[in-house]
This record gives structure tokens, C-alpha cells and sequence, in this order.
């Protein structure tokens, strides 16, 4: 649903976008298959950034969060290690091509699985701050700010001027 979403509400692939979704594990519940299909995901971006087939890619490792619905605490920090695992590796691929990696989230959910006070399980979603990390040598984002500033953060690393509907704004200094 990350297409969706970071598509202003559109289902359907926007001009020339292209969309692949790879198939989640055939298991009852994530937490069975916390890796789900992370490690297919990072090699098809590595082999398609080999290839330079486009400018810009949306990947979603929905592991952490999907794995913490289930409420199991080890499986949740397995999921949490692969996909930290896998950034590493497009951190390594990207850089390869003189990219830019842009890493966030629209919400948490395994960081706050266990409650440190009650010792009970949350598996919902919560609005903690999320990080939004950019890999480019030296540059600098200057403001913490909201999910509405992501959008327009992308576009000014892009040189790409934000429609005047956005109100978000530049992280970037």
C-alpha cells in the first residue's frame, strides 16, 4: 500500500512508473518468516540499480512492522536485524551509483512493542518520531519536521519545485 499512499491517494501507477511487488512468505503469521522477502527485495533494487532502469526507487521492508502485529518480541528484533541488514547492503549499492538513500517511515510500531512500565504487548502503531535519514555527503537537514515535509524534501533533492497544494516543506538546509 506504500504506492498507494506515496502517491497522493492514486491506485494506479502514475506516468511512468513501474511497480513490483514481490510475494510475502506463504505463512500463517510474519513472525514464522520475520526475514518475509527483504533479502529477494534488496537483490532485485542491487540488480536493477546495475542497469540504471530508473532516477528514482520506493522500496518498502514492511518486516518490522508487520512481524510486531504478531506480538512476538524475538521474532520482532529478527525482523528489525534484517532489515537493518538490507539497508546496509543498499547503502553499499547506492552509494555504488552515486545515489541518494532516503530512509523513513510513516509510523512506528516495533520500537514500542514491549511497555517498559507494564511489561505488556502493543502491537498497534504509534506516533513516535521516526528518523529521516539521507545519504549524501554533506548535506544537512536543518529542522525536525512532519511526514508532510518528506515528500517535499524528496523533490528539492531532485530539483523538482513543490506543487503549491503541498504544505509541507524542505528539511534540507
Amino acid at each position: 500500500h506504500v504506492t498507494y499512499f506515496f502517491n497522493g491517494g492514486y491506485a494506479d501507477p502514475v506516468n511512468k512508473e513501474a511497480r513490483v511487488k514481490l510475494p510475502s512468505p506463504d505463512v500463517n503469521t510474519y513472525d514464522k518468516k520475520p526475514e518475509m522477502s527483504a533479502l529477494q527485495l534488496t537483490y532485485f533494487i542491487e540488480t536493477a540499480l546495475k542497469v540504471d532502469k530508473f532516477d528514482f526507487y520506493c522500496v518498502n521492508f514492511a518486516n518490522p512492522d508487520m512481524v510486531a502485529h504478531t506480538g512476538n518480541l524475538k521474532a520482532s528484533i529478527k525482523a528489525c536485524e534484517c532489515v537493518d541488514t538490507q539497508l546496509g547492503r543498499l547503502f553499499k549499492a547506492v552509494s555504488r551509483e552515486n545515489g541518494i538513500l532516503v530512509i523513513t517511515a510513516d509510523h512506528g510500531n516495533a520500537e514500542g512493542l514491549k511497555n517498559l512500565r507494564t511489561e505488556e504487548m502493543d502491537t498497534n502503531h504509534s506516533s513516535n518520531p521516526v528518523p529521516l535519514i539521507i545519504t549524501k555527503k554533506g548535506l544537512k537537514i536543518c529542522k525536525t519536521g512532519k511526514l508532510a515535509d518528506v515528500a517535499p524534501t524528496i523533490l528539492e533533492l531532485f530539483n523538482i519545485q513543490k506543487p503549491k497544494a503541498m504544505k509541507g516543506r524542505s528539511l534540507l538546509c
